[in-house]
């Protein structure tokens, strides 16, 4: 996909349709901003009941290294 949008005087953006439809995304749906390079991801934030169960059976034992703290 090769779609545009302008950015308008009161610096909204219209998500093309084709890029809409293709990620399933819904008016209302609300967005977070990364900064990456000289770009920006717009990333969905996802709904807390979209997120329930998503570590389940993860083990939290030496998830991290401790010895780089002083």
């Amino acid at each position: 996909m090769n779609d545009q949008a302008t950015l308008s005087a009161k610096f909204q953006i219209s998500i093309p349709k084709a890029i809409r439809e293709a990620q399933n995304w819904e008016a209302g749906q609300k967005f977070t901003f990364l900064q990456k390079g000289s770009g920006v991801m717009l990333v969905p934030v996802p709904d807390r009941k979209d997120l329930v169960g998503i570590a389940r059976g993860a083990n939290p034992e030496n998830y991290r290294d401790r010895n780089d703290r002083y």
